[in-house]
């Protein structure tokens, strides 16, 4: 599978341009852009976050680690991580823990990180764990554009500063 039919469907109604990426098999986002020679800050990873209203999906750089008492905060909600199984049923498409940042696609609430407003160009998870979706870093933006954006990620040093 080059690109989840889901994620294709949406890219090609809202006409966006991307090309796909074919790389190495990797597990995670960091690993992804590494082998795809990507940027890491702009190789997105995707959290899934729920609470009794529902799911929602966290969109940072993949050199950074989710805040989750800064998604709570800023959306107002007592989330927590989503399981797996509940992601091969929301991501019905897409391989396990290949889970794409543009959520929207599957009816799915999305926050994202400030961190990715200004970079040149994005890599996304395409469904699978041997593809990416490129985009110019203006497309994602417009994508992303009405739904919420705030600071809920921060590099893993930062990160463990604060909670040391």
């Amino acid at each position: 599978m080059a690109i989840a039919m889901t994620l294709k469907s949406y890219l090609d109604e809202l006409q966006i341009n991307y090309d796909t990426l074919e790389h190495p098999h990797t597990e995670t986002a960091m690993e992804t852009a590494r082998a795809a020679h990507v940027p890491l800050h702009q190789m997105t990873k995707a959290v899934v976050l729920e609470d009794e209203d529902g799911y929602v999906v966290s969109v940072m750089p993949s050199n950074n680690r989710l805040n989750l008492q800064w998604v709570t905060e800023e959306l107002q909600r007592p989330l927590h991580l989503a399981s797996e199984p509940e992601l091969k049923v929301l991501f019905n498409d897409c391989e396990a823990g290949a889970v794409p940042a543009l959520s929207r696609a599957y009816g799915l609430e999305v926050i994202w990180d400030d961190h990715l407003k200004h970079v040149s160009d994005v890599y996304i998870e395409a469904g699978d764990h041997l593809h990416l979706i490129h985009m110019c870093g203006e497309d994602f933006r417009q994508l992303m554009a009405d739904l919420p954006r705030s600071i809920i990620s921060a590099s893993e040093d930062y990160s463990s500063w604060i909670y040391e």
